[in-house]
């Protein structure tokens, strides 16, 4: 028994050592037969707890980064494709109305740049539907196969060659994209959709239900010089995302 007391083994850490003080403390009481099994395991769970809760990064049992959300392991349905910064979506080159998502990925303090965070996007067609062949599996028979993924770059910076999706048919929404990220030490969250800033639907009380999660996603677009729509979306992560720590 007292061969284990030094230290305990976690799935997902290295070594948690416990503090030599309360080793001694444990190993004395035990020559004197003051402690029973009961009672060191007691102790045991209660230094574990501690050591949990001071130097763990990741949130606590039912602490989820950025709490429920529906069909976020999309995000990881990319297969065995080798993502890169840059990621063009199905029909990009039959639109006209052809638009550039890009921006770049900060770190909690809004300045520094994130490397290999993975961004998940998807959206309707020109109809307002998310359009499917017939033969898609997992969230691709709800989100369509207009989607993509890509990982930043050592600068944080990603893009999305994409076009511009129409309003739902019931016009109770405005045109969006949906974003999802995936740090490489937490799961996978949504952050606030893109957003266009010239939008009927986009009403004043819809602006002000938005939770700028990641940032805002409200868009104002311009055009390039090649004639496509630029829409810039920085964004910060873990901003206004709840349970999130560093």
């Amino acid at each position: 028994m007292s061969a284990l007391l030094p230290s305990l083994l976690l799935p997902s850490q290295s070594m948690v050592l416990i503090p030599p003080v309360s080793v001694s403390y444990i190993h004395i009481m035990m020559r004197e037969r003051k402690l029973s099994g009961r009672h060191i395991q007691l102790i045991l769970g209660v230094l574990l707890g501690i050591f949990l809760l001071t130097h763990l990064k990741t949130p606590l049992v039912g602490q989820v980064v950025g709490g429920r959300c529906e069909g976020c392991e999309a995000i990881l349905e990319y297969g065995d494709r080798k993502l890169t910064a840059t990621d063009t979506l199905p029909e990009f080159a039959a639109h006209q109305d052809k638009m550039l998502i890009s921006g770049t990925v900060f770190q909690k303090d809004g300045r520094t740049p994130a490397e290999g965070v993975i961004i998940y996007a998807y959206h309707t067609n020109k109809k307002g539907i998310y359009p499917t062949k017939g033969d898609e599996r997992g969230w691709a028979r709800r989100h369509g196969y207009l989607r993509g993924w890509v990982k930043t770059d050592s600068q944080g910076r990603y893009s999305f060659y994409t076009f511009k999706p129409a309003s739902y048919p019931s016009r109770t929404e405005p045109a969006h994209v949906h974003l999802i990220v995936k740090e490489p030490d937490k799961n996978e969250y949504w952050i606030d959709s893109i957003e266009f800033e010239d939008d009927p639907l986009l009403t004043t009380n819809k602006r002000n239900q938005k939770r700028k999660r990641g940032g805002s996603g409200i868009i104002a677009l311009s055009k390039g010089q090649n004639g496509h729509l630029l829409a810039q979306r920085d964004i910060t992560l873990g901003k206004n995302i709840p349970n999130y720590q560093p």
